[in-house]
């Protein structure tokens, strides 16, 4: 059996694991992400009681009780690559024993479910609309560096996507993959089903233009009339890839739902919403407890 070397499990002294500083224990199998730390507090608002709260950096942990479910809610920050911490983070604290640095005979599945904000590239998107990535496609590239990563893609959606895009050579491979089927049944009759982009960064990636201009001023308009099988991509935001791919690989459950917040073809935005998060927020707490 493979004992994981202290460099590449690094292990607080207190016995937390290195970036989330939680123990194991401390995290319940059913987890909400959200990409803002202040919204931890928020989601935890609505628990009927809370055991216990961790903060490092941009990872604030809260784990709670809502209508008889145990529920944890922890902050990633911004962009796949604090997926990667995070998930591979949470994977160990369920799956590999601290102590003696080795897998566990047994596995537990944790159920992951993003909560975030996006911007909308089709025009029938609403504000305020909830999305809920059926099929996530990563332009981050981090899932290309993990063994497996064919086995969890869609390779014709990849292929019929580089093709349609005239996609660049100078840019990571895109990926698609599906998220996990019995929670994507469990919000379908609350969301809007999509395939969400997760862009490397917020500006160039997702087609802005401040000073610099993008490489390809036409990519949006070609991800927008892009379509696999009779389905589009509906939005863009920024962790749903890594997320998708990494829990299928581990073997855990997840999915994104975002609020769309920016329509995009339209060219307009809304930052006053709240009302709309905390909806999502309530809809998916309701649903989690009877899961």
């Amino acid at each position: 059996m493979r004992i994981i070397p202290s460099d590449e499990l690094i292990i607080n002294g207190d016995g937390s694991v290195f970036h989330l500083h939680l123990r194991p224990g401390q995290v319940a199998d059913t987890i909400i992400l959200v990409g803002d730390p202040g919204r931890v507090d928020r989601v935890a608002s609505f628990f009927d009681s809370v055991e216990c709260t961790v903060s490092n950096r941009e990872f604030r942990t809260a784990t709670g009780n809502y209508k008889g479910k145990r529920i944890s809610v922890l902050s990633t920050g911004i962009g796949t690559d604090n997926i990667d911490i995070v998930i591979n983070e949470l994977d160990a604290l369920a799956n590999i024993d601290l102590r003696a640095r080795t897998e566990k005979a047994e596995k537990r599945q944790l159920t992951l479910v993003r909560l975030g904000t996006s911007g909308a590239l089709q025009p029938d998107l609403r504000i305020g609309d909830h999305v809920l990535a059926r099929t996530s496609v990563g332009f981050d590239g981090l899932l290309n560096f993990y063994a497996g990563r064919n086995g969890v893609c869609n390779h014709d959606a990849e292929q019929a996507f580089i093709l349609h895009t005239e996609w660049s050579e100078l840019l990571a491979r895109p990926y698609f993959v599906d998220c996990d089927r019995e929670l994507a049944a469990l919000f379908a009759d609350v969301t809007k089903e999509g395939m969400t982009i997760s862009a490397p960064g917020f500006y160039a990636p997702q087609g802005r233009h401040l000073r610099i201009a993008p490489a390809d001023p036409g990519l949006n308009a070609k991800i927008e009339s892009f379509r696999h099988n009779g389905r589009r991509i509906t939005n863009f935001e920024m962790e749903s890839s890594a997320l998708a791919g990494l829990a299928r690989l581990m073997g855990h459950r997840a999915t994104t739902i975002c609020t769309i917040i920016a329509q995009r073809v339209a060219g307009d935005a809304d930052t006053d919403y709240r009302p709309f998060v905390d909806k999502m927020i309530v809809m998916s707490l309701d649903k989690l407890a009877s899961f």
